[in-house]
């Protein structure tokens, strides 16, 4: 079944976990860049795995993205991520960050340029994408609409308290979450914002 084929205002919760969670695996491959985008719980969440894998030698450069600030910092996401980064032991010069960006799509459309300036996109095969594992289906989405057609993906997804495959259904916070973001990334492939796959 495509994702277009899907009823974003009828879906069961068996359909939901199928279409964020199934078949989302770290490949265990190595990639040029790390690639993490923002969100209000990123350092705690994202940024762990993420620097767990740099310092397993996956990839030689992070990349964080995301200029929202959220309630309580003066710092946008990219920029929280990229301090706290050092102070776990990463290099600063392997650090790469973008603060323009507002939501997932533009996620990676402004990472396309620093990409492009560190690298040359033409050099990058894979990057290693690390998010919360209810939004890796539209990160991974996002990515193979609007980054170039050759670059692969390795997806590392990362489990926070009340969204993962095993819970999100059990408390009023995490059901939102699921149900949230299903209806959007439905409503994205209709309108042709994302590619459509067999899920």
């Amino acid at each position: 079944m495509k994702i277009s084929e899907l009823d974003e205002n009828n879906l069961s919760d068996e359909m939901m976990t199928r279409l964020l969670y199934k078949n989302i695996n770290d490949d265990k491959k190595n990639g040029e860049c790390i690639f993490v985008p923002g969100s209000s719980k990123a350092v705690l969440h994202r940024l762990p795995k993420a620097v767990e894998l740099y310092k397993q030698g996956r990839a030689k450069k992070i990349l964080f993205s995301g200029g929202v600030i959220w309630d309580g910092s003066d710092l946008c996401e990219a920029q929280l991520l990229r301090g706290k980064a050092i102070e776990l032991g990463v290099p600063e010069i392997d650090i790469l960050f973008e603060t323009s960006s507002q939501h997932t799509k533009e996620n990676v459309l402004a990472s396309l340029l620093v990409l492009d300036r560190e690298f040359d996109l033409h050099n990058i095969n894979r990057l290693i994408v690390v998010t919360t594992i209810y939004h890796m289906r539209r990160m991974y989405l996002n990515l193979l609409t609007y980054m170039p057609s050759w670059v692969q993906y390795s997806l590392c997804p990362v489990n926070d308290n009340t969204t993962r495959e095993d819970n999100w259904f059990l408390t009023p916070y995490g059901r939102s979450r699921v149900e949230t973001e299903s209806k959007k990334l439905i409503t994205y492939v209709k309108q042709g914002a994302l590619l459509d796959i067999e899920i």
